[in-house]
């Protein structure tokens, strides 16, 4: 049982930022953020065990990842908070003034998609493929490929209504 623990520890701190991003995009303030976090971490423990290795381990950690952030909006019935607009993001110091700029923006923007919505920019700004997009949420890549492309639009819209310009 330690083993396997151990193992499990290890796999979460490589994909700890994976965990991170999907929290922020889901979650729109710093508690609710840590709460996710830790039960993505408690659901993905529970589910461990039955984890067979017939996909990447990266591709079930999105599964249950995005299903626990999904389950977490319908059973705390939480809603984007406009405050997140006036909230500082924590970057890292190297990041430039304008890439600090840029990522503000875009979170700021993610707040307002939908949980579909969310999962698609998640998983595209990961570098997932259409194909791998498709699989995780569990559409066609035809499907995957469309709503990720009205999805991109949405975004610049609501980008632009903030008045940021690409």
């Amino acid at each position: 049982m330690e083993n396997l623990q151990q193992e499990f520890l290890e796999k979460i701190e490589n994909h700890k930022g994976m965990i991170f991003k999907i929290s922020k995009m889901y979650v729109d303030n710093q508690d609710d953020r840590e709460d996710l976090y830790q039960e993505i971490v408690f659901q993905l423990w529970k589910s461990y065990q039955k984890f067979e290795g017939k996909s990447q381990f990266s591709t079930w950690l999105y599964r249950v990842s995005l299903n626990t952030a999904l389950t977490f909006l319908k059973t705390e019935k939480r809603k984007p908070d406009n405050a997140f607009l006036h909230e500082n993001l924590e970057l890292p110091e190297e990041e430039t003034q304008q890439k600090e700029i840029q990522i503000d923006f875009l979170y700021k923007a993610v707040q307002e998609l939908n949980s579909v919505e969310k999962a698609l920019i998640f998983l595209f700004l990961e570098g997932q493929s259409h194909k791998e997009i498709a699989q995780n949420l569990g559409i066609s890549e035809v499907n995957a490929r469309v709503k990720l492309n009205r999805t991109k639009e949405k975004l610049q819209q609501i980008i632009k209504k903030y008045g940021y310009e690409f």
